[in-house]
């Protein structure tokens, strides 16, 4: 039975005679749950943006060293005769309208101190692109599951990612979160003395009360949009939609949509119980799948989907359309049983069938029946630090102390429910358009290939006893295995975070170099007179230079940020193009065929997302103390992940028999 009412998920009538029921509610409901213990995950000393209004503002590259960046990254990858044209169209953009870009650039960003360069067009960037956002733009974390099986039952799972989300979300509103730090050595900086030590500073000063700590707190701008959050489509350009206020959740099953208030009218948690009757409640919902599931819209190519949103809305669906949008987030309930499949763990994570998903909202929690649970994430208002620090807080917060327990499943009560079904109205013209992008997206994922690998061989603490990087290794073996199947090297891309500075983003690392050039050149040709050795300092070269360039990105020193905004300038004035963008290297740089990017930590099980070309691979990768593992993505009759797959496998044992000689 549903109860439509608005006050939330239980609603107790007391009479005149209720005195015992008023003291039992009392001692159960307030004491228990009323507590900063329960409604907040962290207390923290250090208020959470005590360090953003000092944070150091993301620097512009001198266009001279990034000139010098560009060209080193096209040496792998072009021959004699297109690197001399290039180096010459380089010459000409550095000694003419490069100058006069970056004086632009300068000066825009004088304007503009409380932010950074990059912010705007790269925020623009996402919001203008039409292609669908699954696959390509939307990545996945699934969580380790949890130690004890009765916890990850679909309901118990689900309730507690619930409560805990919830407990992250009201810490973060109230200023009491952990503010997010590196700590460079945290035996000195992680520490009570830290805390004591920083939150004194006024926050206009104190970064470099933190820096004195080799302490480098990180940019927290984007986490106000990790929940109340979608984005939009609309012709042309997409926009974000944030509504703080809201104090419902959507839960979508079967295709179909529910809501229910979760934060009470002063904004408390309600208790695991409620929350958990109501999401048993859905559970229970008989229906069957829904014939018309208006998720799968969220699939679309983005004009398309905007012009499908209006038309709903003007059939009727405005205020569920609302609902969904404003939403704290989307909790997903599959019927899904995985078992141990890990291609269909993936395929699942990543793009399932599209009828039983929103992948408009900032992120959505998706539990399996059999209890893996994980996010799906839209990628426009931020990046994964930002969704790292919320995963592994909640999964650490599920796994010392889950609110929600087994045996408190038979106690719930079917009278304490108060969820309401969200029924869109559709009419024939929508009936078509679901049925045609059900079509479409199942053709669609048919095409994507998935696989995977694990190796145990390898792992963060190995590769540094042998003095390499560990991202080192990873992106070598990422360039021998492509090298190995088809004999060349292409174009590569190594997300970085730059969330060191205000607003920072993302920088590109470029991992494709010379020196790994020679190394995959060499391996693969198992010249006699190259003793191992030699291959060895070789991999030692190839790692120093990596690091160089990781240090460089971090820093935001990296190239391709810079040049992408000097172009967007350019367009802005309407003028020719630069000679440097008209060359057709830098178009085939910025084609990318391996694509890759690492969201480590132990709490992550798997991740990753789709190619960002038709005829690319999306690496994602995992870097852990006693394994490296990736999983690997590409679209069927042009590359194959399976091949790839079993060519990294090579390739790690390659390398790893080069280090221990």
């Amino acid at each position: 039975m549903f109860a439509l009412t608005k006050s939330g998920c239980r609603r107790f009538m007391i009479s005149r005679g209720g005195v015992a029921l008023v003291q039992q509610l009392a001692r159960s409901t307030v004491a228990l749950y009323d507590t900063t213990e329960y409604q907040y995950m962290q207390i923290s000393k250090v208020p959470t943006l005590h360090f953003q209004a000092s944070l150091p503002r993301l620097p512009i590259p001198k266009l001279e060293d990034t000139c010098r960046r560009y060209l080193n990254a096209q040496k792998p990858l072009l021959n004699n005769e297109e690197l001399q044209k290039t180096s010459s169209y380089v010459s000409k953009f550095l000694a003419g309208e490069g100058q006069s870009l970056q004086k632009l650039l300068l000066q825009s960003n004088a304007e503009n101190p409380h932010t950074s360069y990059i912010t705007e067009p790269w925020f623009d960037m996402y919001l203008q692109d039409r292609k669908p956002l699954p696959i390509n733009y939307n990545p996945f974390l699934v969580f380790v599951p949890g130690t004890d099986p009765k916890y990850d039952t679909q309901l118990v799972k689900a309730t507690n990612l619930v409560v805990s989300s919830l407990r992250f979300l009201k810490s973060l509103k109230n200023n009491i979160l952990e503010p997010e730090v590196f700590h460079m050595k945290p035996e000195k900086s992680d520490t009570q003395l830290f805390r004591n030590v920083t939150r004194l500073i006024p926050s206009r000063f104190s970064w470099y009360g933190a820096y004195l700590f080799k302490a480098f707190p990180l940019d927290m701008s984007q986490y106000k949009n990790l929940f109340n959050t979608t984005r939009i489509p609309e012709l042309g350009k997409d926009r974000i939609f944030h509504d703080p206020s809201a104090k419902h959740l959507v839960v979508m099953r079967r295709g179909h949509f529910y809501t229910f208030d979760v934060l009470d009218a002063n904004d408390s948690i309600r208790s695991p119980k409620e929350i958990a009757a109501c999401l048993k409640t859905i559970l229970e919902d008989d229906r069957p799948l829904n014939r018309y599931p208006v998720g799968v819209l969220t699939s679309s190519e983005r004009d398309q989907w905007a012009r499908a949103r209006s038309h709903l809305v003007e059939t009727g669906n405005r205020e569920i359309l609302q609902k969904i949008d404003s939403a704290v987030f989307v909790m997903i309930l599959d019927d899904e049983i995985i078992g141990t499949e890990y291609n269909k763990l993936i395929k699942t994570y990543l793009h399932a069938d599209g009828t039983n998903r929103w992948f408009d909202k900032s992120f959505s929690l998706i539990v399996s029946k059999d209890g893996y649970g994980g996010i799906n994430f839209e990628h426009s208002w931020g990046d994964g630090v930002a969704v790292l620090r919320f995963f592994q807080d909640v999964k650490g917060d599920i796994s010392k102390k889950p609110r929600f327990h087994p045996n408190e499943v038979d106690e719930l009560s079917k009278e304490s429910v108060n969820v309401e079904r969200l029924n869109f109205s559709i009419d024939a013209k929508s009936e078509s358009i679901i049925d045609q992008q059900k079509a479409d997206y199942q053709a669609w994922v048919n095409r994507l290939c998935v696989d995977f690998i694990i190796n145990e061989e390898f792992g963060k603490d190995q590769c540094k006893k042998l003095g390499v990087s560990p991202d080192a290794v990873m992106q070598l073996a990422f360039q021998l295995a492509l090298y190995t199947l088809e004999g060349k090297l292409v174009p590569t891309y190594e997300s970085c975070s730059t969330a060191a500075y205000k607003h920072g983003r993302t920088e590109t690392i470029r991992p494709c170099t010379l020196e790994t050039k020679a190394i995959c050149v060499a391996m693969t040709q198992k010249r006699i007179e190259l003793f191992k050795s030699e291959l060895k300092k070789m991999i030692l070269d190839c790692s120093k230079a990596h690091n160089v360039l990781t240090k460089e990105a971090v820093m935001g020193q990296g190239f391709d940020r810079h040049l992408f905004v000097l172009r967007k300038i350019s367009e802005k004035l309407g003028s020719t193009k630069p000679i440097i963008f008209q060359d057709p290297a830098y178009d085939a740089l910025n084609y990318i065929i391996l694509s890759t990017s690492t969201l480590s930590s132990p709490d992550v099980m798997v991740g990753g997302f789709g190619p960002v070309v038709p005829d690319g691979y999306g690496v994602g990768y995992m870097i852990q103390d006693n394994r490296l593992g990736s999983v690997v993505t590409s679209y069927e009759g042009s590359r194959n992940a399976n091949q790839y797959i079993q060519a990294l496998a090579h390739a790690f044992k390659s390398i790893h028999d080069v280090l221990h000689t």
